[in-house]
């Protein structure tokens, strides 16, 4: 993919920034194709802002950045790179699937950074291609799209799609991009420029170690953890996970008890409930789709569970405004 366009000519770039972008990646995939054109010492690559109607956009951060059109004044011959952030499934607009759909019928380059596979994927421009969306989104991604392979990689490129997770993670893409146009020796300089090292390789993991995310490294509580992370829609009872660890249930107890001070059955159900939490954000799942999802038999007890845990009920953390969406999605994992 990468690589198709004559090295002779310089390579456009349209980021098409949709409301509530997340501006790291933006910044972060931008910025190794400036420090390119610095190393050598020509614009080999050029890049232009596009919004759906040619205003400024406002990000999730809260600051706008400017447009220098709307998407009909993409630069001919140009890849495309779809910004979103929060709240990616409200703008997934009729105009936007259209655009995105006409220029994969032209065989346009298309990616997208952190949350754009939402897009892509709604637009059916991921069917058959392999791609990667951010760790937290995942869960809600799967749900809707389960015939797209998703693979949790740092990025993925597969012949004219290309996802990354968001974040640093841009970056590295577009490292992997430089290196397939103008050689390895470009992309470690702007590397270096940026501070930026190793550079990753495309299908590292996206988060921390577990043993790092739960602050312990005894290996028979991380087993069982990532036994809990993995079985959340048909949790594993604590006789079960005591056995397969060769411990019996008191000690499985006591081992919650000493490192994450809390008891199994609490801990495994605060992870089903944060599961939760992000398919109610991220999703337009019912209720009762949820619960199910996330191992709870009845949308009572879910509701009942969840109220206690978040002090709101499932209904209305659906209805929690777009402006504090981001919020309280970054408090899921603390909570």
């Amino acid at each position: 993919m990468f690589g198709d366009q004559p090295k002779d000519l310089p390579h456009n770039f349209g980021f098409a920034l949709l409301p509530e972008f997340s501006t790291m990646p933006v910044a972060a995939a931008i910025e190794p194709l400036r420090l390119a054109n610095r190393v050598l010492d020509k614009p080999f690559y050029r890049w232009q802002m596009l919004s759906q109607d040619g205003k400024p956009v406002r990000g999730s951060n809260g600051i706008s950045i400017a447009a220098e059109g709307d998407l009909s004044t993409l630069l001919p011959h140009s890849t495309v790179i779809v910004c979103t952030g929060v709240n990616v499934h409200k703008y997934a607009t009729r105009p936007v699937l259209n655009w995105l759909r006409k220029l994969a019928r032209q065989g346009t380059d298309i990616g997208a950074l952190c949350t754009g596979a939402h897009i892509l994927a709604q637009a059916g421009l991921l069917t058959d291609y392999a791609c990667t969306i951010h760790w937290e989104n995942m869960p809600g991604f799967a749900e809707q799209f389960p015939d797209v392979h998703v693979t949790g990689a740092l990025f993925e490129v597969d012949r004219q799609r290309f996802t990354c997770a968001g974040g640093t993670s841009s970056i590295d893409m577009m490292l992997a991009l430089i290196a397939s146009q103008n050689g390895a020796e470009l992309a470690s300089q702007v590397a270096d420029l940026i501070m930026h090292s190793p550079i990753r390789h495309h299908s590292e993991h996206q988060r921390m170690s577990l043993p790092a995310r739960i602050g312990a490294r005894h290996p028979k509580l991380v087993q069982i953890v990532k036994r809990m992370e993995e079985n959340l829609e048909e949790p594993i009872s604590p006789g079960v996970l005591a056995k397969e660890a060769g411990l019996s249930t008191r000690q499985l107890e006591r081992l919650f008890r000493r490192y994450l001070d809390r008891s199994p059955k609490r801990y495994y159900l605060e992870l089903r409930l944060k599961q939760a939490r992000l398919l109610l954000l991220q999703t337009d799942m019912a209720v009762i789709n949820v619960a199910l999802a996330c191992g709870f038999s009845t949308p009572s007890h879910f509701s009942k569970c969840y109220r206690a845990f978040y002090g709101r009920t499932p209904y209305r953390e659906q209805a929690v405004p777009s402006e504090f969406a981001e919020s309280a999605l970054a408090g899921a994992g603390r909570d």
